[in-house]
């Protein structure tokens, strides 16, 4: 069912040798630039015709009632309000450890900076609801940004056609036992023009948009980011399983499907020196495949240029390999895997040992399930309270401070050939 790729004894950069999955989002962008405008001159009117095109949906106002939302967690399964209530618990203790603390450093006598930690203002929330409804990704965006302090949060999903026209109940209920009452009813490539520009007598424009979405929502936010802030373009999701011959194949199975039920474009990556594990882990996938609620797609993810066993020459290998390959969620299913997971560098989270599995991560370990696609854990994070602060630097310098230092600050300018620079400082001294 996985594609082999074998690199035991290549020297070769593993980067341009492994698979992933290919988004053209460029060409997404240039699809969509013509809503976005859309939103930008015609707002309410915009928004509408492209949630009737797209979502079948023929909305008469954008923002769900506040009663509707109530109904939602009114009606919530109790045993999914309890899951929900202690996804937040456990991701608000995690993240509350995450608050960063004014710092003031004092550089010399009667001159300080200050490095403050502002929040952003207003955030616009996404939350997807396509393939699958995600009531853990309301958990997942909302709590780290009220933890940082954020006062405006908005969250929109798209609209439902079984469900009336609003989104999901489940998403609703997850925004109700949050506090944000701020909803709407707008998806796709519409709703982040939406938050980006405003929609007047509707929804306020917001600073900063996160949360991930399909390919039209990513190219979304690649067109506006600048006019607002974004988190990341998200990608197809991906896992990677670093794993020797102790690993146990029903687990390593189970893992890569349950990663490839998110999407057909998503990639499910096995790196192994182990042979033996490679083939009993296919015997177990094509057994437990079979067996699943979304067979057609998590094969289609399974079998696709995005997924594959890498067999390598050993571990030492293997950890180039998956640090090259830095992918969205990391299991290292090894003996000693502490000691291989504290040496991983790329990887938007790692899940370590056999009792860790990455859809705990998605609910329950407290961790934030928005993460870095696509290879970008090479040089990003994923979500987390410092995706919504602002570090502020205030300079304070009395003017002894100013003097002592006045004399290098002209030689930089000199250099630099800005002597308006230097005179901003000497003059303060020459009365």
């Amino acid at each position: 069912m996985l594609n082999r790729i074998d690199l035991r004894g290549s020297a070769t950069d593993p980067r341009g040798l492994l698979p992933r999955a290919q988004l053209d989002v460029a060409a997404a962008v240039d699809a969509i630039r013509p809503v976005v405008e859309a939103v930008r001159e015609h707002g309410f009117a915009a928004v509408r015709e492209a949630t009737e095109r797209f979502d079948g949906v023929r909305l008469e106002r954008l923002r769900v009632p506040t009663e509707a939302i109530a109904a939602a967690v009114e009606a919530l399964d109790p045993e999914v309000r309890a899951a929900l209530t202690e996804a937040i618990a456990r991701a608000r203790k995690v993240h509350t450890d995450q608050r960063r603390t004014d710092v003031t450093t004092q550089v010399v006598p009667g001159g300080t900076v200050t490095e403050r930690w502002v929040p952003v203002s207003r955030v616009g929330l996404y939350v997807p609801g396509g393939l699958a409804m995600y009531p853990s990704t309301v958990v997942m965006n909302v709590v780290p940004a009220q933890v940082a302090g954020v006062e405006g949060l908005v969250i929109t999903s798209p609209p439902q056609v079984d469900n009336g026209g609003l989104p999901d109940a489940r998403v609703l209920a997850a925004c109700a036992l949050l506090g944000v009452d701020e909803v709407y009813a707008v998806g796709g490539a519409q709703a982040i023009a939406m938050l980006a520009y405003g929609v007047p007598g509707e929804c306020e424009p917001v600073d900063m948009i996160t949360g991930p979405g399909n390919i039209w929502v990513t190219a979304a936010k690649r067109l506006l980011r600048g006019v607002v802030g974004i988190d990341a373009e998200a990608g197809p999701t991906e896992i990677a399983i670093l794993a020797d011959d102790t690993a146990d194949p029903v687990h390593v199975a189970a893992d890569l499907i349950s990663q490839a039920e998110h999407d057909p474009l998503a990639a499910s990556v096995l790196v192994t020196p182990s042979t033996a594990l490679v083939e009993a882990v296919e015997a177990e996938l094509t057994r437990q495949v079979a067996a699943t609620k979304h067979t057609g797609r998590i094969t289609e993810a399974l079998t696709g240029p995005q997924s594959g066993a890498v067999l390598v020459d050993d571990l030492e290998q293997g950890l180039r390999v998956v640090d090259a390959y830095a992918a969205e969620h990391l299991e290292i299913q090894t003996e000693d895997a502490r000691e291989w997971a504290m040496r991983v560098r790329n990887a938007g989270a790692v899940f370590v040992g056999a009792w860790s599995p990455v859809s705990l991560g998605d609910y329950l370990a407290g961790s934030n399930h928005v993460l870095p696609t696509g290879g970008c854990a090479r040089h990003s994070s994923g979500l987390s309270v410092q995706s919504f602060l602002r570090g502020i630097h205030v300079i304070e310098y009395g003017e002894e401070a100013l003097r002592d230092v006045a004399g290098h600050v002209v030689t930089l300018a000199t250099v630099e050939d800005l002597p308006a620079h230097g005179q901003a400082v000497t003059a303060r001294f020459s009365r």
